[in-house]
């Protein structure tokens, strides 16, 4: 994959701020105020990033194809002054593009 969730991305999850220290695969609890998850927290909570991130990938996928803000919204300004606020409109047929491009699963 891409970019795999890792402990490190399950420690800053289930532990904001906590004081940690990881050397390859052991984990040394520095926080006394919150307390070390478990291994299998951990391993729970990577395969539950995992999913989050595997599950927008269309997102990650439509935004370049997007017009900048700007240009957004002089294509809304176009529209209006057209009198086409509907599916027919400049702005609503480059939307529509990129989400057909790239549906959502």
């Amino acid at each position: 994959m891409a970019n795999e969730m890792t402990t490190v991305d399950a420690l800053q999850s289930l532990t904001p701020g906590a004081e940690w220290v990881l050397r390859g695969d052991v984990l040394e609890w520095l926080d006394g105020s919150q307390t070390e998850p478990t291994t299998a927290e951990l391993a729970t909570e990577v395969t539950r990033l995992q999913g989050v991130y595997d599950g927008k990938a269309y997102q990650r996928t439509r935004q370049p194809a997007y017009a900048a803000i700007a240009e957004q919204l002089d294509q809304l300004y176009r529209d209006m002054t057209a009198g086409k606020l509907d599916n027919t409109g400049e702005w609503h047929i480059a939307i529509k593009a990129v989400k057909d491009a790239t549906p959502k699963p």
